[in-house]
């Protein structure tokens, strides 16, 4: 059974309600033949995908629809030694999706660079399709690439713009630099207003049985609790464990437990802020039950986020980052305790 947001989200540019005028533009556009670059740039969650599959569709047709996942190996010749690593891309006869900022570090750049290379020298055949014998390079988070993949970017834009298109998205348009921009038509993708969401959720309940609520309470309740996601149980469940045993061993349980999360693409960023939240709900409980306890350990731990979420940015493998927030939350969670009620 397909998940309801796959199964209501629009699969054509004419189906779009939330963004109808970036959708009559871009099937305008389209049928113009006119094809530039394009950057999309929102928050998360805004339609920023959505869009670029309708758009997808829109200048392939039905085929562009025909996906596959491959996990695939480059070697990369670099000056001084070659460069060997693993990029999963989901693709069709006619795209190319990736995030090069998965690699991490420098390397991002030369992935940047072989890929454009390989479409351009792989055209679509078929004309059939109305296409201009060019593929799509859909490239996500483009904010989280390196200066240097950036400066890569826009070079290889230029050079192989006869036979490769790309179409990029980002959360922080800020951190994309100029010289990207300014060669990409830039369409902002703005998040929906609460007023929307709740009416889309309500055509959503109209056609669908609300299962899991009809099993909690029935009839339903004005003010009854939404159930979490799986995913966010289970970190609830990883904040628990950290607050119960600060030691090695426990550290070690919370590791894999960390790893089958990214496993199974939640975002290292959403994953830490929601630890974050479920640790402080905990802390918040122990200070109420404890008022007289000195000092107020939240702000220092609030801190000690941030400071884990911006090296996400900047390093290559999130579990280091996440891994050493809990190392370092529950060494002071323990002074904390010592301290407080010691």
């Amino acid at each position: 059974m397909a998940l309801w947001a796959d199964k209501y989200q629009p699969k054509a540019l004419d189906k779009f309600v939330l963004h109808k005028g970036i959708a009559d533009n871009l099937k305008k556009l389209v049928a113009t033949g006119d094809c530039p670059h394009t950057l999309f740039y929102g928050p998360p969650g805004a339609g920023k995908r959505t869009l670029v599959m309708a758009l997808l569709r829109e200048i392939y047709g039905p085929g562009a629809e025909k996906i596959r996942v491959e996990t695939r190996p480059w070697t990369i010749e670099l000056p001084t030694r070659k460069l060997e690593l693993e990029l999963t891309t989901v693709s069709s006869n006619y795209h190319v999706e990736l995030s090069p900022g998965d690699v991490g570090g420098s390397n991002d750049r030369y992935v940047v660079q072989e890929i454009i290379k390989d479409l351009a020298k792989n055209r679509p055949l078929d004309v059939a399709t109305g296409n201009k014998g060019f593929k799509v390079l859909v490239l996500n988070e483009v904010d989280r690439l390196s200066r240097e993949a950036q400066q890569s970017l826009r070079r290889t834009m230029e050079k192989y713009s006869a036979g490769c298109r790309l179409v990029m998205t980002c959360a922080n348009i800020s951190k994309v630099m100029d010289p990207v921009r300014s060669r990409c038509l830039c369409v902002r993708v703005a998040a929906p207003s609460s007023e929307v969401v709740q009416e889309q959720l309500y055509a959503v309940a109209r056609k669908e049985a609300l299962q899991v609520c009809r099993v909690q309470q029935c009839p339903l309740r004005e003010d009854q609790a939404v159930a979490p996601a799986d995913w966010e149980a289970y970190i609830a469940e990883i904040a628990g464990d950290i607050m119960a045993e600060q030691s090695a061993k426990k550290l070690y349980q919370v590791r894999g437990k960390l790893y089958e999360l990214l496993a199974n693409c939640i975002p290292p960023e959403l994953l830490l802020r929601t630890l974050l939240l479920e640790l402080l709900k905990k802390l918040d409980d122990e200070i109420k039950a404890r008022p007289r306890a000195t000092p107020d350990p939240r702000a220092d731990i609030t801190e000690l986020a941030a400071r884990y979420e911006h090296r996400l940015q900047e390093g290559q493998k999130p579990i280091f980052h996440i891994e050493a927030f809990v190392a370092q939350f529950m060494s002071r969670y323990k002074n904390w305790q010592l301290t407080a009620f010691g």
